[in-house]
């Protein structure tokens, strides 16, 4: 049984394999045209051009089986070869093409894709912790206004005395710098929301200043200010007005008192922060996030003093 390809005068063939045929002793001649002549220059090379120089004489030779039991079996299997080669080969150039395994056909291919939910910003937990103990603060500050507000209804003659004796200019200078420092502490705060830990020019630059330098020039306000209130007490003192000489003098010792030593924790953490950011090898988001915190402190401790020197000082 012989099975042949013709052969074209304009595409000569390389090779021809010839496999015997145990049948009728002669020999099967597979031959597969295969194209050597290169596409015309005129126009683009194209992908089909490709494919019909995919094959090789090499190739072929893997047709051979020498375990045929008969020749019209193995005649019958060189069809169904070339047939999957050169679908092989259609794949290989369609995927160097960029067509992928479908050539130039488009599939649609179903995709389920999940739902996008919105995304929650929740806030900083230190920062809303921080808020919730400075709410316990205010309360606390509030028990004070209120036993101050309690005993002036109680003895207002007191009052008519006591208040006489106090500077208020001294106090207003002395509420200016708490305030001022408050000022000053925002600035810093400022800075450390822009991750700027240190100035970058020169000292006297002001416009240069970092986180650090606000905060130091902060602790100094905030250290004149007790400074001022110091001085206030001994005067007092020196002019009869003790913590332990009526109700007045109780009364008015206890609620700066108190606002005092929330001063003196708040200068404390002015130098918690500077040492933080001195130490830190780089200024993160921590370092800003507890900066920030002490600024809700500070601006907490001057809002009471404000409230404190209109009560003491104005309604006198």
């Amino acid at each position: 049984m012989r099975t042949a390809a013709r052969l074209s005068p304009e595409h000569p063939t390389r090779h021809a394999h010839s496999t015997p045929n145990p049948f009728t002793g002669g020999s099967a001649q597979a031959a597969i045209r295969i194209s050597a002549r290169p596409p015309p220059r005129d126009r683009p090379l194209r992908c089909t051009d490709a494919v019909s120089r995919q094959f090789t004489p090499r190739d072929t030779r893997t047709l051979q089986s020498r375990n045929e039991p008969s020749g019209r079996e193995f005649s019958l299997e060189i069809p169904h070869a070339v047939e999957k080669l050169t679908q092989l080969a259609e794949q290989k150039v369609n995927l160097s093409c960029g067509l992928g395994n479908n050539g130039g056909v488009s599939t649609a291919t179903a995709t389920s894709t999940a739902p996008v939910h919105p995304v929650v910003n929740r806030p900083n937990t230190t920062t809303v912790g921080f808020i919730v103990w400075l709410s316990s603060e205010l309360m606390f500050f509030a028990a004070l206004f209120a036993m101050y507000f309690t005993i002036r209804s109680v003895v207002p003659q007191m009052w008519e005395t006591e208040t006489a004796k106090h500077d208020v200019v001294f106090a207003s200078i002395n509420t200016s710098i708490l305030v001022l420092s408050s000022v000053t502490c925002q600035l810093g705060v400022f800075k450390a929301e822009h991750f700027k830990p240190r100035r970058t020019g020169g000292l006297m630059n002001i416009g240069s200043w970092g986180m650090i330098e606000w905060y130091y020039l902060s602790f100094i306000l905030g250290s004149i200010f007790i400074g001022g209130q110091v001085y206030e007490y001994a005067t007092l003192v020196s002019e009869g007005i003790a913590i332990n000489s009526n109700a007045y003098g109780s009364v008015f010792y206890l609620t700066t008192g108190f606002h005092g030593l929330h001063v003196l924790g708040g200068l404390i953490a002015f130098l918690l922060v500077i040492g933080r950011a001195h130490a830190a090898k780089r200024f993160g988001h921590r370092e800003a996030t507890f900066a920030i915190c002490m600024s809700y402190y500070w601006h907490f401790v001057d809002v009471v003093w404000v409230g404190l020197f209109f009560v003491i000082y104005i309604l006198m």
